[in-house]
């Protein structure tokens, strides 16, 4: 959470914004949806509760807005995985990681993509759908490039693995964090995935690829 300017200070319009969103960022993470106040987010942002609601219509505008944040910053994570080497081995380690090091954040903010405690509203719904649906499709598109599988196929494949990523690195947070090192976690579940995936046939290997995949 980035430190508030004491209130009453007069900050751009952008600058008060983001001010506001870290703010409600780190109450939304810790305590959910439900709990959380506007009142709340307004002490924890320096700023009065007039001043928020002319950055924010409501609550779950503000919430929306968090997640929406909150998404880009798990799709940039497993873009950076998926681009940083050819060797496919490595590539399901390095989004392993990336999941693994999302959870891991202090702020507890991946509760609000994978855990919502107002996921039945559509707003949310949607958006946390197509969060997991696009991470499965760039997991795909990955697949696809090295195999003659159907686009059916590498989507229903990219699906398993983002969901294997998700709930591993989930059930690390809760109860493994403290007994476990991420990487060594985060590793061990990149192994069980890649001794799946590699026994897809290379229809075009790269020099630099590893194995399979």
């Amino acid at each position: 959470m980035t430190e508030a300017a004491p209130r009453g200070a007069r900050l751009p319009r952008e600058q008060r914004r983001e001010q506001i969103l870290a703010a409600a960022r780190d109450v939304f993470g810790h305590s959910g949806y439900h709990p959380t106040s506007m009142e709340e987010i307004a002490d924890g942002a320096g700023v009065t509760k007039p001043v928020l609601y002319q950055h924010f219509d409501s609550k779950l505008d503000l919430y929306l807005a968090v997640l929406n944040t909150t998404i880009d910053e798990l799709l940039t994570a497993t873009d950076i995985a998926l681009r940083s080497t050819l060797d496919n081995k490595l590539r399901v380690q390095q989004t392993m990681r990336a999941y693994f090091a999302f959870v891991d954040s202090t702020d507890g903010i991946y509760r609000l993509l994978f855990e919502s405690d107002i996921i039945g509203n559509e707003d949310v719904r949607t958006r946390v759908d197509r969060a997991h649906a696009e991470v499965a499709r760039r997991i795909a598109a990955v697949i696809a490039e090295d195999t003659d599988l159907g686009e059916s196929e590498t989507l229903l494949l990219g699906s398993a693995l983002q969901g294997l990523a998700q709930v591993a690195a989930t059930r690390w947070i809760r109860g493994h964090a403290g007994s476990m090192d991420r990487d060594e976690a985060a590793d061990l579940v990149a192994a069980l995935a890649w001794r799946g995936i590699r026994g897809f046939p290379l229809s075009h290997p790269r020099a630099e690829s590893s194995d399979a995949s």
